[in-house]
């Protein structure tokens, strides 16, 4: 998901222009004479314009005119340093947008990319609040050539580039700067089902050159809402849909290559053509039907590798299958209880989502393969939430999954409530899971909770928050990091704005926190783990940000972990050797630091470092240890055409008894693109890991060798490891319109037991594909 910052002092003005708008070479000095307003009268005409990029036309002299842009990051409260002009109109069928961003400070960086890559470019994103009530809108963008970027945005959580929608738009560099033409059809917008509409509207721009956020209306910048900060466009009258139905057929043909024996050759099996498709209806302006049969997911890149720092967290990866993320922000509910990759092949599925009045709407019901059973898993999740004055909500949450006679359901509650004038937000959830799983006991009303205020401010705030989860509590339809456990925290926020400094703004935070196994939380007893930490951030003049972050902690034993963990230890009345289990130190104390440090987008590159040392918890053998984890990221664009982005993950941990290596994990990654043109692409991703891990050991205490409990049994020392593995994926991609497209792809894996060595790596499978799919719209 991208987060979206939220923007600040601004001004608007809106009104016709008098004249045929041929692009001057500087905004006119009368800008600033015009009337500010924040609802802005947009136009309907019988709009005859050609969206190439170029606002010669006529009927943009009528359009209205938005000016008056200011800074939100870094600094909110000053007049933006870059003049933008936007012009708005529509006819039955569509909104009109043009775009003015003049750029006195060189040539803008614009690159042909694929939709939603041009974070790195300067681009403008429209912010559409269609319902008009401040809490969720449409987002559409484009780079200075065009390239499109588009998503939804969640007051709060920022903007999600996950779901495509289709809309036209063009670009050019100029002289001044660049131009940028949109028309977004009324189809692909959801929107009242009034007769008169009025929209929230805001508009973003990024400024390459100074790292500089720019916006339209008057925003604060420590204010809960940035939604609730937006303009208006008033009395929008008789859009017209027409039939919404988009209906989507796919055909995929795989050919997967594998070696059956170590001695026989490898072998290529090739599987009959597998057809489904998906179907998207607009019931009304405010509610969609969704369908899909066999949806095939092949062109989707493989996950970033995630290191595990923790073993006692589950490690979780975003959605980024086309059906699941249309219409995903109908089913967002805090701590994750729908998590739609839980649903792993599924065989069809449907969806309803949408508005009725204030009422927000999410259902979803999918037959995933029965892949080993017999029986198919069968899920349904339902989302529903209230809209409650001006900013706040109330929410309901039901999950079901079903396989045979087992089950597992989960029902909850939220809310949140901004008061105060605006200035604290509470939030809270309730949440409890029935479960049955074979012939175990049936797990009912077992709890979640999660409750936090905060106080937001432009220099000053504070949050603090209670969760806990049973350790019975299971969610098999959503996500949770780490159940059993019960969580507490406050964080008082001051930020300084200095002036006629490179440093623009700064801020600074403690954090007091501890976790509580749920049984001693209950019993008011001391956390297991005790934290008192601080994050320091600042960002520098022309797009620098660095981070600072510092813990002292204390951890408890964690003995779950180690129920297998045995040693050979000597009675010292008898004399005899007898194994036993292990026992490690009640609590380890944890003291160490992390900074980061990200680079401006420069014209051909951007680049971020961070580092994590000092001393940790050794998990795998739960003693003190000396920890060095370092992550570099580089983005290379040569040209306007071809980027490269590489990414190298290291973590080492060492004996601080000795200084001897415990483990050693490397994870470089490499993603190479060519644009051949604005829909057309080919890409290669390559992602080595290599790990190695030493014999173990009772390094806190006896030294003795650490003995692993075998199913049957008996015991085995444990014995160090290593080894590495390779993924490379190829992909060519056409794609001009979300769901009319060509992938030919080949993907293969490989493995080795040796320690960074990709020579010794041996091809373990490997397959190609193709895969055809049309949009067919309803005109």
């Amino acid at each position: 998901m991208k987060r979206l910052l939220i923007p600040s002092l601004l001004a608007v003005m809106a009104a016709p222009a008098s004249a045929q708008m041929a692009a001057p070479s500087e905004p006119p000095a009368t800008y600033h004479g015009r009337q500010r307003q924040l609802d802005v009268a947009v136009p309907k005409r019988d709009v005859d314009v050609k969206i190439d990029g170029n606002l010669t036309e006529a009927d943009w002299a009528q359009a209205a005119l938005l000016t008056g842009f200011s800074q939100y990051t870094p600094v909110d409260r000053l007049a933006a340093e870059d003049s933008t002009e936007v012009l708005v109109m529509y006819d039955d069928h569509a909104i009109y947008f043009g775009i003015r961003a003049y750029e006195p400070h060189g040539t803008p960086q614009a690159r042909l990319s694929d939709r939603d890559k041009i974070g790195g470019d300067d681009h403008v994103v429209l912010i559409l609040d269609t319902f008009n009530d401040r809490r969720r809108a449409m987002v559409f963008g484009s780079n200075a050539l065009g390239v499109q970027n588009d998503g939804t945005l969640n007051d709060g959580s920022g903007i999600d580039v996950s779901p495509d929608f289709l809309f036209e738009s063009k670009g050019h560099v100029t002289s001044y700067g660049y131009e940028i033409e949109l028309r977004i059809p009324f189809k692909s917008l959801r929107y009242q089902d009034t007769n008169v509409q009025q929209w929230g509207f805001n508009v973003l721009r990024q400024v390459q050159h100074s790292g500089q956020e720019q916006t339209w209306t008057p925003v604060e910048r420590g204010a809960p809402s940035f939604l609730g900060q937006s303009g208006r466009f008033v009395d929008m009258t008789e859009l017209k849909r027409g039939l919404v139905l988009d209906v989507n057929p796919v055909m995929t043909a795989r050919s997967l290559g594998a070696r059956p024996t170590p001695e026989a050759g490898w072998q290529y099996q090739n599987e009959d053509p597998e057809f489904g498709g998906n179907a998207r209806w607009g019931i009304t302006p405010n509610l969609t039907l969704n369908a899909t049969y066999n949806p095939d997911f092949s062109q989707v890149e493989s996950d970033v590798s995630q290191i595990v720092t923790d073993p006692r967290q589950a490690l979780s990866f975003p959605e980024k299958r086309p059906f699941f993320l249309e219409g995903n922000e109908y089913f967002q509910v805090p701590n994750n209880l729908i998590y739609t990759r839980r649903i792993g092949a599924p065989e069809a599925s449907a969806k309803l989502n949408g508005k009725i009045g204030g009422l927000n709407v999410g259902f979803l019901s999918a037959m995933d393969d029965n892949g080993t059973s017999d029986d198919n898993p069968f899920y349904n999740l339902a989302r529903l939430r209230r809209d409650i004055g001006a900013q706040s909500n109330v929410g309901l949450v039901y999950t079901d999954r079903m396989q045979g006679d087992n089950y597992n359901r989960v029902a909850g509650a939220d809310t949140r409530i901004v008061f105060g004038d605006n200035r604290y937000i509470f939030s809270g959830q309730v949440a409890s899971s029935f479960t049955r799983i074979g012939t175990n006991p049936e797990l009912h009303g077992k709890p979640l909770f999660d409750l936090s205020l905060n106080r937001t401010g432009r220099e000053f705030g504070w949050s603090a928050r209670v969760d806990g989860q049973h350790p019975e509590f299971i969610t098999q339809s959503g996500f949770t990091r780490r159940t059993g456990i019960a969580h507490a925290n406050i964080q008082p926020r001051w930020t300084w704005f200095p002036k006629e400094s490179f440093i623009r703004t700064i801020s600074f935070g403690p954090i007091v926190d501890g976790t509580w196994e749920w049984d001693r939380f209950m019993k008011g007893t001391l956390p297991n783990d005790i934290k008192l930490n601080s994050s320091t951030n600042a960002v520098f003049t022309n797009g620098w940000r660095a981070t600072f972050y510092h813990w002292t902690e204390s951890f408890k034993y964690p003995d779950y972990l180690y129920t297998n963990f045995y040693i050979a230890q000597q009675n010292p009345t008898t004399g005899v050797t007898d194994t036993v289990p292990y026992t490690g130190t009640d609590r380890l104390t944890n003291i160490g630091a992390m900074t980061s440090v990200n680079t401006p987008q420069w014209r051909k590159f951007s680049g971020s470092l961070e580092l994590i040392g000092g001393q940790d918890d050794n998990f795998d053998e739960w003693s003190s240890a000396w920890i060095l984890f370092s992550t570099i990221g580089l983005n290379w664009q040569p040209t306007e055409k071809v980027r490269v982005n590489g990414r190298y993950v290291e973590q080492r941990v060492h004996r601080k008894s000795d200084g001897s290596l415990v483990s050693v994990t490397m994870v470089p990654r490499l993603k190479t693109e060519y644009q051949i043109s604005r829909p057309m692409f080919f890409r290669f991703v390559g992602q080595y890991s290599s790990h190695k891990k030493d014999a173990l050991r009772d390094d806190s205490r006896t030294e003795a060798p650490i003995l692993i409990r075998n199913r049957n049994g008996t015991f085995s020392p444990s014995q160090a490891q290593q080894g590495g593995s390779f993924r490379a994926d190829w992909l060519f991609s056409y794609q001009p319109n979300p769901g009319t497209v060509l992938f030919v792809g080949y993907g293969s894996s490989l493995a080795g037991e040796s320690y960074f060595e990709p020579s010794a790596l041996e091809r373990l499978n490997d397959g190609f594909f193709v895969k055809l799919s049309y949009l067919w719209r309803a005109r």
